[in-house]
């Protein structure tokens, strides 16, 4: 293989410019563990099949995220079935089916079960496939692993194994956890970008020992041993702990050197690592959990609705048993059997009125297979058909298509469609899911005046909530930036429209002094990196943030260009107002005070050509002000003022100011500074902090900047309209807590007067208490501390109660984890329940699948989780439902057991009316065929295509939504309301029909009918009734359902047809009796007609009555819609405001409020 020497890109000293070095640790601490119990782990580099790994057996770097194997997919996919009780029901019937006892042949009762089942588990393997698939690809990718000799060859990621030395390339996945031995860059380093992991889009700096950073070319590990010893495997991702033993010393390891799988190089030519932690031991597959076996609270009330079904069969079953019992131990008469025609020779031991009672139990074992058809065995199949469909209509929506990625939508599952309709909580990510990974610099204050006229995504939300005249310029405004961008002028980055300051028109300002001040302190107060492209010459940054990227082209976009940084200067591109012309100026860089969530502030110390040094400092305004000099507050007012108003519009701020030093103070601080930057004891940072403090201080105000953290389009508007619909949301991410407090308030999930409840490991206790304690004690100490904040937290609730306040409540990670606690659980979920906004922040992905699993298992609510990366695999898996569209199988479950309960009580009381002898009245294939052909379809077509209210009207009316929530259509109510409605048919069925053909002479000749006509007629009666309920109930008529309902009808008297004209061994008893004896007969239509009518009326009279005087919410706007009201803007008002509710996240919260606070506003409608 080629030597990479020609290779190395020489770039910045990255130790020089950040003021404490990266990968420097200690052996203190968790380092003295090493060797103990969860830091037994030993790698001996590059000798991955020394005479230990047999012993130690390491986990192989194979992995596996499917549900089945192929071994385990038969016994695992069929217990999967048979947890559905009513699979094991008929399981259970088929079997019996084989005995005697049998009421019809077993093929007939064995062939749908398995249709059934195979169906199902053809889906299933199907799915799971898909899975392989996906392993089988990552599992092959090829990496560079070093052999022998100093060569290194491609092998898969499937056979890397703990200790080989592997080299991974630009832009390349680690294939396993590594420790970065060393880059391309000179030091060592190289950026890693870390979104599948934790969601954050702005690259980490990683930096290898001194020890190996020496290892520049393949060659130079010929002849590398070392050995390292670190802790075994874990889930946290923000912690590592080991030893390198190489040439006899012993060399720290920390988080900086590890890599973790799942992370991408980016912007290095290549790293060396070794594999310390391979498969499932590495940090991204212990934050995975296994596919779950999930099953919808639908399909789990399903199986209730199908136990209350088999007690109904019970008791007709032992109702029927005791009559029996009873009429067989009556039916002897002088010793001679008084019904003979129920006891044929061959089966007299089941018919025997000296052993009436096992006659009877032989009959309960019959009864119990007749009535078997009260149970639906296609429900599951025909929801599963629906649940295909539906996904097939969501991979096909032009509403859900993606058209600048050219990405349609992806429906990976159907199993839990209709789970959409009833979401109580959405737990969601932040970064790619809420926002689009990008900053945009779109205003500032400067001099007290504000500049920057762009709109902003709550902005927008805002003013086509109230209907204020910004809606008119958002439009203007809008317009003139998509003008720009297809001009060609549009930069990543820069959305900042204002003609007074863009094309150097700020010299003409009253103040430009203050403005040139300020974009110097843009361009030079920050830590990015510049990098050239060699042929078009233009210039891109590196930033340690997407926001401190943002200023930094700001500036550039303004003038400013920062082009070259070296160890000891910023070198700029600046437009100089007296000459009117860009000049380069160089600022020799004496020290960095770097941003931290403690201070919430980062400064420079530059020197100026002339000799003056500058401290330049931006922050947050919590604690900028507070350093202002008296002299340096002119613009102070108007700042907040503008920075309140940026808040509003969902803008992050940060304040900008200066000081002038002079060279004794400068001195000074470089000796305090460096005394404490090379300090080793264990409050370093702490001594830099307050070293700094002395400095920032006296400060000049200049003024403030506004970024917008940009949301994905329609973020805002679909907060407000789930906050309407009643539904909680909670942002569970990776990033820090100030990102994610400020994202919070871009998207109104915060907003201005908000209490925020803040439970933080950055307490002043904790981090006095590190100091001193011992790791036991620290750790004891601070699960106290969390548990009391959260005490103190959950007192503030009632308080909040009383006085209509909002909470808002944000953890961080390691508080999360002592929060998820068995003992802190439940108050911490009290706390959150009780907040309008829930913020986890610094969140590992098993925190974020343990959060999701403490919502959906102790509330019992329906959980969806949202997320776009490898870090949200865990929380999608554990959440009832990712993402999809809202059904309708509430209708249609109560729909198929109408239907099954109007079939099977005719068959309950002809048994009655037969002195329950056993005998069905209906053909064996009329039974088996009534849920699979006749009357299923209808079924499906209603669940695919069937629509109460129109997306549009949903939007509209947001409390629609509360009726899935509630569960409203599909209550026990409403299902006992349609089983009396399916005992009524089938009761006015059974009846007319008797009567009407008992005694009545059926044909020319004066025969009455036999039992097949009889059965006959009843079944067609059943399927016209059923089907034409499901005209009765479809909302919205296409022409499938015209073709299912009207087709499965015809398809019944074709069956007929076709089945009687077999040879009448296969027949039975439907040989010829439609085309001999029902078709001729007018008597058989006109009794069809009547019994349909007679069935039909009472829905069709309770139906009228509850939406006249009881509507429901849906029918309301069903009414608006077929009323033509739609057009009436008052009643659509009146009808909407009892579909809002009040909320406390959201714009229209953030409007009303604003509202609150500045008096009423007038609503203007254009």
């Amino acid at each position: 293989m080629q030597k990479m020497a020609t290779g190395r890109r020489r770039k910045q000293h990255f130790r020089r410019i950040h003021a404490c070095s990266c990968g420097r640790a200690s052996f203190k601490g968790e380092h003295s563990l090493i060797g103990g119990p969860g830091f037994s782990r030993v790698v001996c580099c590059n000798d991955p099949d020394w005479f230990e790994a047999p012993v130690l057996n390491y986990d192989s770097n194979y992995v596996r995220t499917t549900k089945y194997t192929l071994a385990m997919f038969l016994p695992k996919s069929l217990f999967e079935q048979f947890r559905r009780v009513a699979n094991l029901y008929f399981l259970i019937c088929a079997i019996l089916s084989f005995t005697p006892l049998s009421p019809y042949l077993p093929v007939s009762n064995v062939l749908p079960l398995v249709v059934v089942i195979g169906v199902t588990m053809g889906k299933e393997a199907l799915e799971d496939w898909k899975r392989k698939k996906q392993d089988i690809e990552v599992n092959n990718r090829k990496v560079k692993v070093h052999h022998s000799d100093g060569m290194f060859d491609n092998a898969k990621w499937m056979d890397l194994k703990v200790g080989d030395i592997v080299m991974v390339q630009k832009d390349e996945f680690f294939p396993a956890d590594l420790i970065l031995l060393s880059s391309s860059y000179e030091e060592a380093t190289c950026f890693v970008e870390t979104t599948n992991l934790d969601g954050e889009t702005n690259l980490k700096l990683k930096q290898a020992l001194d020890a190996t950073s020496n290892f520049h070319e393949d060659s130079s590990f010929q002849n590398f041993e070392a050995v390292i010893k670190c802790e075994d495997p874990n889930a946290n991702l923000y912690s590592f702990v080991g030893r390198l033993h190489l040439e006899k010393q012993e060399h720290p390891l920390a988080p900086q050197q590890l890599l973790l799988r799942g992370s991408k190089l980016r912007n290095t030519d290549f790293i060396y690592g070794v594999v310390v932690f391979t498969g499932h031991d590495t940090k991204l597959m212990q934050n995975s959990t296994a596919p779950p076996s999930k099953r919808s609270k639908i399909e789990k009330r399903m199986d209730k609705i199908v136990y209350f079904l088999f007690s109904i069969i019970v008791l007709i079953s032992l109702i029927g048993s005791i009559f029996f019992g009873i009429l067989t131990r009556e039916d002897l008469e002088n010793g001679r059997v008084t019904r003979w025609y129920l006891g044929p020779d061959e089966t007299t031991k089941y018919y025997d009125p000296k052993r009436a009672r096992v006659a009877a139990i032989f009959h309960f074992l019959t009864a119990l297979m007749l009535y078997g058809y009260l149970i639906p065995i296609s429900l599951y199949v025909s929801i599963e058909i629906v649940k295909v469909l539906q996904s097939v209509f969501i991979n096909q929506d032009l509403h859900m298509y993606y058209e600048e990625a050219d990405k349609p939508a992806r429906a990976r599952t159907s199993n839990l469609n209709e789970e959409l309709g009833q979401v109580n909580t959405i737990l969601s990510d932040k970064t790619g899911t809420l926002t689009c990974n990008s900053m945009e610099f779109m205003k500032c204050s400067v001099a007290g005046n504000a500049y920057g006229r762009g709109v902003t995504e709550v902005e927008r939300a805002l003013a086509g909530r109230n209907g204020s005249p910004l809606a008119q310029e958002v439009t203007d405004e809008e317009g003139r930036v998509e003008d720009s961008t297809e001009a060609g002028t549009s930069t990543k980055g820069f959305n900042f429209i204002d003609e007074r300051v863009t094309n150097d028109s700020w010299v003409n300002e009253p103040r430009a002094d203050v403005i040139q001040k300020f974009l110097q302190l843009l361009a030079i107060c920050h830590t990015a990196i510049p990098e050239v492209d060699e042929e078009t010459g233009k210039i891109s940054y590196e930033a340690e943030s997407p926001d401190e990227a943002a200023f930094v082209i700001a500036a550039r976009e303004l003038g400013f260009e920062f082009h070259e940084r070296t160890q000891t200067s910023i070198s700029l591109h600046e437009f100089d107002p007296i000459s009117c012309s860009k000049v380069e100026r160089s600022y020799k860089l004496l020290n960095i005070l770097e941003f931290s969530s403690s201070r919430k502030r980062m400064s420079v110390i530059v020197r100026q050509k002339d000799g003056r040094i500058l401290l330049l400092c931006k922050g947050a305004d919590s604690v900028m002000f507070e350093r202002l000099a008296k002299n340096g507050r002119e613009f102070e007012e108007k700042t907040k003022e503008h920075i309140n108003e940026y808040a509003d519009a969902g803008l992050r701020t940060l304040v900008l100011a200066y000081r002038e030093l002079d060279e004794e103070e400068s001195n000074e601080f470089n000796t305090e500074f460096n005394k404490a930057k090379n300090s080793v004891s264990a409050d370093r940072e702490e001594m830099m902090d307050g070293v700094a403090e002395k400095i920032e201080k006296d400060l000049i105000l200049l003024g403030a900047t506004a970024v917008e953290d940009k949301l994905q389009n329609g973020v805002p508007e679909c907060i407000d309209r789930l906050a309407q619909a009643g539904i909680k949301i909670w942002v569970l991410t990776g990033d820090k807590m100030e990102t994610a407090i400020n994202i919070g308030f871009a998207c109104s999930l915060l907003r201005q007067g908000m209490k925020q409840i803040v439970i933080s490991s950055e307490t002043l206790e904790i981090k006095a208490l590190e100091k001193v304690g011992g790791k036991t004690t620290v750790a004891e100490a601070f699960k106290e501390n969390v548990r009391h904040q959260i005490s103190e937290a959950t007192k503030l609730l009632s308080t909040s109660t009383q006085n209509s306040g909002a909470l808002a409540l944000i953890i961080d990670g390691k508080s999360l984890a002592l929060a998820l606690e068995d003992d802190v659980k439940d108050m911490f979920l009290e706390l959150a329940l009780g907040c309008a906004s829930v913020i986890c922040c610094r969140s590992s992905p098993k925190q974020k699948a343990l959060v999701t699993r403490l919502v959906k298992t102790t509330t019992g609510n329906t959980t969806l989780a949202i997320g776009d990366g490898a870090n949200d695999v865990g929380m999608l898996q554990e959440a009832d439902i990712g993402v999809g569209i809202s059904g309708v199988e509430g209708m249609q479950i109560c729909y198929f057991f109408y239907k099954n309960i109007a079939f099977g009580f005719t068959l309950f009381f002809f048994e009655a009316y037969a002195s329950f002898s056993g005998q069905a009245i209906y053909n064996d294939w009329y039974i088996s065929l009534y849920n699979v052909f006749f009357t299923s379809l209808p079924v499906i077509a209603l669940g695919v295509f069937d629509q109460d209210v129109s997306a549009r009207l949903c939007v509209k009316f947001p409390l629609l939504y509360q009726e899935g929530v509630q569960n409203i259509l599909f209550s026990w109510f409403r299902i006992l309301g349609w089983a009396f409605n399916g005992v009524l048919g089938a009761t006015v069925i059974f009846f007319f029909c008797i009567r009407a053909m008992e005694h009545q002479a059926f044909r020319k000749g004066g025969e009455v009918v036999g039992l097949e006509i009889l059965g006959t007629t009843m079944y067609t009666c059943v399927v016209w009734v059923v089907n034409c309920q499901m005209a009765l109930s479809i909302n919205y008529f296409t022409y499938v359902q015209h073709l299912f309902i009207w087709g499965g009808t015809i398809f019944w008297y074709m069956f007929l047809l076709a089945y009687g004209a077999m040879d009448p061994h296969i027949s039975t008893t439907a040989y010829k009796v439609f085309i001999e004896a029902c078709a001729p007969t007018p008597f058989f239509w006109l009794l069809t007609l009547f019994v349909v009518v007679s069935s039909l009326i009472p829905y069709f009279t309770y139906a009228s009555i509850q939406v006249r005087f009881f509507p429901m919410y849906h029918q309301m706007i069903q009414y608006i819609r077929t009323d033509g009201q739609l057009e009436d803007p008052e009643y659509c008002d009146m009808v909407r405001q009892r579909s809002l509710r009040p909320t406390t996240v959201g714009y229209t919260a953030r409007f009303e409020a604003k509202s609150k606070r500045f008096g009423p506003l007038t609503k203007v409608f254009l």
